[in-house]
């Protein structure tokens, strides 16, 4: 027996696909796709890189017989190439937190107080609160997750031929390219940027103050790094071997000095006609170091990034204030 029905009327209709973001999601998604996907290129195109580098450096070492040699045994050129070659990278690297500041934070706010979006956006149903709570939400995240995804990475990178690290750990690009460091300063620029365009509301000035104001903060993070913990004090005989102590350890100063403990210049008796009989007459008989040990980095790291991350979070408080109070 046959059953006449109309075509298709047995058959539901297929449900539209729904959208896995919805509200303010999508639109931070569809307003700042460039900025996403330019990020996701550089944690891609950069990653590859350091799968490569480390791989050449490492070929090349062990072809130098590397581990089966100390570092010091290879010679100055393949330790000295592997240490510059790190360092270059770790400059190129650090430059990235300006990038997103200038590229993402900037132009995060001015743009669409420039054009007028951030007033349309706000007199719809979202609340400026909800409105910069999502800004700032998507900049952040983005900004965080591509830089420890590249941090990491070179952190990999460097763990396997530490031998070869800069030795200044504390001076060179190596510190602030650690992970912590990293990334709370790139928080810092960002939002320091963003801050920057909501204040001066136009985007091309709000990126040439980011980057003058950030690079300025750069060279002031510089100057304060001694200060971040405490220096430590070694003494050992003036002509002895150096203490393994300081063995990858940054020197902060050092001195001449006696046995009691008094200090003198490290030029002292320099100009004399025999120094050394100089020095046994003022009882010099130890070289004095103030320095930091290589284990009190991760404790440096981390005392950088919680500063970097109340200045962030003062940021933030102003942005809100100012945006919640001002007009659009």
């Amino acid at each position: 027996m046959r059953t006449l029905t109309r075509p298709g009327a047995t058959e539901s209709a297929a449900p539209a696909k729904a959208r896995r973001l919805r509200g303010l999601a999508w639109l931070m998604f569809r307003r700042h796709r460039p900025a996403l996907l330019t990020c996701l290129a550089l944690v891609v195109l950069g990653g590859a890189w350091i799968v490569h580098e480390r791989g050449a450096m490492l070929d090349t070492l062990h072809a130098a017989g590397w581990p089966g040699k100390p570092a010091d045994a290879l010679g100055d050129n393949v330790a000295g190439n592997a240490s510059e070659t790190l360092n270059s990278f770790a400059n190129t690297l650090s430059f990235l937190t300006t990038v997103l500041a200038v590229f993402v934070g900037a132009p995060l706010l001015a743009s669409d107080m420039e054009n007028g979006t951030a007033r349309l956006a706000t007199t719809q149903s979202v609340t400026r609160g909800r409105w910069l709570l999502a800004k700032l939400g998507f900049a952040l995240l983005l900004v965080t997750f591509t830089t420890a995804a590249l941090s990491g990475l070179f952190a990999w990178w460097r763990g396997s031929v530490t031998p070869f690290n800069p030795h200044d750990w504390l001076h060179d690009a190596s510190f602030d390219t650690t992970v912590p460091v990293f990334v709370s300063f790139a928080l810092f620029s960002t939002v320091l940027g963003i801050t920057i365009g909501a204040l001066i509301r136009r985007t091309v000035p709000a990126m040439v103050l980011t980057f003058l104001i950030g690079y300025a903060a750069s060279i002031a993070f510089d100057l304060v790094k001694d200060r971040l913990a405490t220096p430590r004090r070694i003494a050992f005989p003036l002509e002895g071997a150096r203490p393994a102590a300081l063995d990858q350890a940054v020197l902060v100063d050092n001195w001449i000095g006696t046995a009691s403990g008094e200090l003198h210049g490290w030029g002292t008796c320099a100009n004399d006609a025999i120094p050394e009989a100089c020095r046994a007459k003022m009882g010099i008989v130890n070289s004095v170091w103030d320095y930091f040990g290589k284990d009190q980095m991760a404790g440096m790291q981390w005392a950088a990034s919680g500063i970097f991350l109340v200045l962030t979070g003062l940021l933030v408080a102003l942005l809100f204030w100012r945006t919640r109070r001002g007009p659009f």
